[in-house]
């Protein structure tokens, strides 16, 4: 026996089925509501605005939030699995979009992490169905997480140089030209290899000037080498994509899983009706 009523099984359709009709001009209105919201957030914070239009930018963000939380509530009403989407990125982004506002009751402060609602807009690729974006996206993804390891050991070792180059400093400078302590060497050897150069800490000597030069030149050789680690596994990627046979990138109605062979109408793991672009 079904589990979801016609009502739900309908709001389901709307709020999710962005490939209905119905469902694209929800997700439209919403992320339109949902730039609203974060320009009225936005200019808040300027003064001048806030003193003319505090109350009225206020009345709006209490309609948001309500409307919002009307949507939040629908959709884990309308969901098949309400855990598998409470836990799920955009269910997450949905609930932390409209905690906010309440948490702003206690902490007036909290109001300006509404901000975090303009993530929600990521909903535009399923809209315009730039799904070879969201390859594009997993591909990147995937190849993080193959090169993750050689990231860690890469950042490990310039961590590792920081600390070198700022005890360094910390000793052939001394406190009387700024290198106070350790963490402050540590600072200039951060802002130094990175080529940011802020300049309110500079070696005064000609061997802390010779050292700075050193980390200058460490900076940039640090530059190339995770993009080149991370170019080398997007290519692996590029090439075991060409060797993977194609599927559907369209969602299952039931389950929303993907992965389906290209002449596949139904899924091959609850048997629902799958979205055929």
């Amino acid at each position: 026996m079904d589990s979801q009523s016609t009502a739900q099984k309908k709001i389901h359709e709307v709020i999710f089925g962005y490939e209905t009709k119905a469902g694209r001009w929800f997700d439209i209105l919403l992320i339109l509501l949902i730039i609203i919201s974060v320009s009225a957030v936005l200019l808040d914070s300027i003064a001048s605005v806030h003193a003319r239009y505090s109350d009225l930018l206020y009345r709006l963000e209490l309609i948001f939030t309500v409307l919002f939380t009307v949507e939040y509530a629908l959709r884990l009403y309308s969901t098949p699995d309400k855990r598998r989407y409470m836990f799920s990125f955009y269910g997450v982004i949905d609930l932390l979009s409209i905690l906010p506002t309440y948490i702003a009751f206690f902490y007036p402060s909290a109001v300006y992490l509404i901000v975090v609602r303009i993530m929600r807009v990521l909903r535009v690729f399923r809209i315009l169905k730039l799904m070879r974006y969201m390859g594009e996206a997993n591909m990147l993804y995937a190849a993080l997480l193959q090169a993750r390891r050689k990231i860690f050991v890469f950042l490990f070792s310039v961590v590792t140089l920081i600390i070198i180059f700022g005890a360094l400093m910390f000793i052939i400078e001394g406190g009387e030209n700024g290198f106070d302590s350790i963490p402050q060497s540590i600072y200039w050897a951060i802002v130094t290899i990175t080529t940011v150069g802020y300049g309110d800490v500079a070696p005064q000597t000609p061997f802390g000037q010779f050292i700075a030069a050193i980390a200058m030149i460490c900076g940039y050789a640090i530059i190339a080498v995770p993009t080149g680690i991370i170019g080398a596994e997007l290519m692996q990627q590029v090439q075991d994509q060409k060797n993977t046979p194609k599927t559907l990138d369209s969602e299952c109605t039931g389950c929303k899983a993907t992965g389906h062979d290209l002449d596949a109408r139904h899924c091959k793991y609850c048997g629902s009706l799958i979205h055929q672009n």
